[in-house]
């Protein structure tokens, strides 16, 4: 091999790695910077709608996140983790309130629409109000699904299925680990 060649190639990989980094800067840029407006519908403490707000969307670094959430809760919001069925501390919780984003507070959904779906996870027909949440195509594990997610804070909250019961025939499946739950008039 050819000394101009070896320095061909070094360039060429200094240069990849020269725009890695900056990518990377940038990234972590965008993210602490140039906040987005979301609405979001607020609810009382007692599930009341108070109407829809313009907030900031929460964005914060995986080291912000590390320190505000546990191992499980870090793994499930920020890395779309799911935690083992029949787990979760809210799985088989039947206490009146409502569950609120474990990473920004929004509130997500009211423990009248949770049901017993029989799969070991928190499940609702719907969520408090459409606009708090997100879904999104997920192709992983080669399955179609589709993942939920705060509108707020970006937070993978679980998946929702079309075999639920009436009204809607929605299964909101979700992992405790994302969620907060404050029973009904309580702040």
């Amino acid at each position: 091999m050819s000394i101009q060649n070896n320095i061909g190639r070094r360039g060429f990989f200094a240069t990849l790695a020269a725009a890695a980094a900056v990518t990377k800067v940038m990234a972590a840029a965008e993210k602490t910077q140039g906040a987005k407006i979301v609405k979001v519908v607020e609810f009382d403490a007692a599930g009341n709608r108070k109407g829809v707000a313009e907030v900031e969307k929460v964005v914060k670094t995986d080291a912000e996140w590390k320190k505000q959430l546990d191992p499980m809760q870090f793994d499930v919001t920020r890395h779309e983790g799911t935690e083992r069925a029949g787990t979760g501390k809210y799985a088989y919780n039947h206490d009146d309130g409502l569950y609120n984003c474990i990473c920004c507070g929004t509130t997500l959904f009211d423990s009248k629409t949770k049901f017993e779906s029989g799969t070991g996870w928190p499940s609702f027909y719907q969520p408090i109000a459409k606009e708090n949440v997100l879904e999104k195509t997920d192709m992983t594990f080669g399955m179609r699904r589709t993942a939920v997610e705060c509108v707020r804070c970006n937070g993978h909250l679980g998946h929702v299925f079309d075999d639920g019961p009436r009204p809607t025939g929605l299964r909101y499946c979700m992992n405790s680990a994302s969620l907060n739950f404050a029973p009904r008039g309580k702040a």
